[in-house]
């Protein structure tokens, strides 16, 4: 890499650095399976799975009036956490962490996921040393992550313009937007290219793409 316009980034975590889409598939699977609701496969997973999630669970069939969604939130998030270490980084994620780190971009990681586990979970792939703030949510419900988004770029004091999130959803796009910074997003997760572009063209197949990226060479 060369010397960058973007001086720094904020990955989101989930399905951008870490695959575990197909963990998400299975986890979800055991909560319908115990209640006699249809199974997923990849392909619906990733036809239904948005923000907000209580949204994406009552696509998938639950009845809150049986099953209140908090109880369902914490029966899939302890189920998930049991088995995260199955998991891995997406390929390249590291390279790509390194590459910036040594042409002097400084980043950040912004999740839906919960702060404690994140920061576990992070540390876990050896990555933390690569970040200048590890922030996520302080519960399990996976609420948006714009406010905590637009205090950090307010911390980070850089003009908008340098800053890039990049993300896999178009979550991640509709919070690039309310914080005001440029997004860039990867197939690689928990939405299909086609569902990403259907809103942008700034899409990329996998994180590979990023050592070509304008503003990041």
């Amino acid at each position: 890499m060369g010397t960058p316009r973007y001086r720094h980034i904020i990955w989101d975590w989930n399905g951008t650095l870490l695959d575990d889409l197909d963990l998400c598939v299975d986890v979800m699977n055991g909560l319908l399976g115990r209640r006699g609701l249809p199974l997923l496969d990849r392909a619906r997973y990733l036809r239904l799975f948005d923000f907000p999630v209580r949204e994406y669970y009552e696509r998938l069939g639950f009845d809150f009036a049986r099953d209140r969604f908090e109880e369902l939130s914490v029966e899939f998030i302890t189920a998930y956490d049991a088995r995260r270490w199955e998991c891995q980084l997406q390929p390249k994620a590291k390279t790509i962490l390194e590459s910036l780190q040594a042409a002097g971009v400084t980043q950040s990681v912004l999740s839906a996921y919960r702060q404690e586990t994140l920061q576990e979970i992070v540390g876990h792939f050896g990555l933390t040393p690569y970040f200048k703030r590890i922030l996520g949510l302080d519960n399990i419900y996976a609420h948006s992550k714009a406010e905590l988004g637009r205090n950090w770029v307010a911390e980070l004091g850089l003009p908008p313009g340098e800053i890039l999130l990049i993300g896999d959803t178009l979550h991640d796009l509709d919070v690039a937007q309310a914080i005001g910074v440029d997004c860039v997003l990867v197939a690689c997760g928990h939405h299909p290219e086609a569902r990403l572009r259907s809103r942008t063209d700034r899409v990329l197949a996998d994180l590979s793409g990023l050592g070509a990226w304008p503003g990041l060479v």
